[in-house]
This record gives C-alpha cells, sequence and structure tokens, in this order.
C-alpha cells in the first residue's frame, strides 16, 4: 500500500478526486433509488446491518447516539431515521461543502451537522454508541491518514460500542481514486476490535447488466458470496 509524504494533504486529494470523478461525468444517478439494483443492494445491507444490531446492541434503537462520517448528501442519516433511530441523536460529517449542504437541506432540522476534515472534530471519547463509515475508507489513498481517522473513530465509541463499517474490498483497475480495502486491513485499523464481518453487496458492474434482464437476477447472483464485493461489519470496542 502506498503512502504519501504529507498526510495532512489527504483531505485536499479527496476533494480533488471526487472533483475528477465530477469532470468524467460519474454521476449520482448510479446510485439512484429509481434504478432496482441500487434498492435491491441498500434493502440487503439494511437486513444485515440490523442483525447485527440484534446481536450486538444493547440499548432501543432510539437511545443510540450516531456519528457518521463522511455522511454524503445525508442518505444514511435518512435511512437510520426511518429505521427508527431518533434524529437529534444522530450527528454527520461531510467533508466536501457542496455535499455537506445538500444533507443539511434533506435531513431533520434536529441533527447536527459538522463539515470538513473528520480528524479535527471536536468530539471526547466515548461520545457515540455507533460511529458510521460508508465508503469513506476506499477513497483514501494515503495509509497513515487512514490510522489517524480509524484512531480518532476508535476513540469516540464508548466501551460496548461499535464502529459500524461499509465498504468494497476489491481495487478497481477503472479507477485509480480508489482503493479495496479487505478485512486485513480492517483488523490491521482495529487490532483491539472484536469484529463480525459478513460479506454484501452484487458487484455493481455485475449488479447493473443483471438488472437490465430483471431484478430477480440480481437477486440470484448476489446468493453467491463469492459474487459479493463489499464488506459491512461490526467493530466492537471491548467494555
Amino acid at each position: 500500500m502506498s503512502t504519501t509524504p504529507q498526510h495532512n494533504d489527504e483531505p485536499m486529494a479527496v476533494a480533488e478526486r471526487y472533483a475528477r470523478r465530477a469532470a468524467r461525468g460519474v454521476g449520482d444517478e448510479l446510485y439512484s433509488p429509481l434504478r432496482p439494483e441500487v434498492t435491491l443492494a441498500r434493502q440487503e445491507r439494511q437486513r444485515v446491518m440490523l442483525d447485527l444490531l440484534s446481536r450486538h446492541s444493547l440499548q432501543p434503537l432510539d437511545q443510540l447516539r450516531v456519528l457518521e462520517v463522511g455522511c454524503g448528501s445525508g442518505s444514511n442519516l435518512l435511512e437510520l431515521a426511518s429505521l427508527g433511530f431518533d434524529a437529534s441523536r444522530l450527528v454527520g460529517n461531510e467533508l466536501l461543502p457542496e455535499r455537506a449542504a445538500a444533507a443539511r437541506r434533506q435531513l431533520p432540522a434536529a441533527t447536527v451537522l459538522h463539515e470538513g476534515d473528520a480528524t479535527q472534530l471536536p468530539f471526547h471519547g466515548d461520545s457515540f454508541d455507533l460511529v458510521y463509515q460508508s465508503t469513506v475508507f476506499s477513497s483514501l489513498l494515503d495509509d497513515v491518514f487512514q490510522q489517524r481517522l480509524s484512531d480518532a473513530m476508535w476513540r469516540w465509541v464508548r466501551p460496548g460500542g461499535a464502529v459500524l463499517w461499509y465498504d468494497f474490498t476489491y481495487n478497481n483497475p477503472r479507477n485509480p481514486d480508489v482503493r479495496g480495502m479487505p478485512l486485513t486491513r480492517v483488523q490491521a485499523l482495529f487490532p483491539s476490535a472484536r469484529i463480525d464481518a459478513r460479506r454484501v453487496t452484487l458487484a455493481p458492474p455485475l449488479s447493473r447488466r443483471a438488472a437490465r434482464i430483471h431484478p430477480s437476477v440480481c437477486q440470484w447472483l448476489s446468493g453467491l458470496p463469492l459474487l459479493r464485493t463489499h464488506l459491512l461489519c461490526w467493530i466492537g470496542k471491548p467494555r
């Protein structure tokens, strides 16, 4: 894995990578809920996440305090609210100003948002029951910055709580601005954690092709573990 000498520049590099992505015409339409493969993947992720919560969480959902690092336009936080989490106990962080503004428009006023570099967030240790990241670490190409962010997330989680992790595991040969995050890397970032990892999400290029035939083809293929490209992990902090 490569590193860069100026680790504090990684947030700026991330912004530049997203700008290149936009310039290539890779837009949010790929993730629209109008696409059947997107909705099916989201429903699968919800089922697995709720199973992890039921196995490991000791409190009702509406009592859990949750931070999402890299919340984008707020769709994951809205999803949590729809599942029964209390919007006033949800906190979002987003690096990119335009995405933070979109999140503020969509999310309830009771949900607090912090814009900027997540490693600079002003939280004390043991502040959250869950710290959630969804496809953030695969966009971080600097090993040292990855470790700095994971250390901060681990510090913010209370004993008995967890980092909730969703990210893909394989490199994308067509996109040098991302890299896969296999389970071995997750374990290296959180060496003292108890990790319950589930493989989810049919490989997106495959799911897009399958959905053109019929959504049921996506469902059938997603039943094959070797075709799933993401990990959904409960990274538990011992009491």
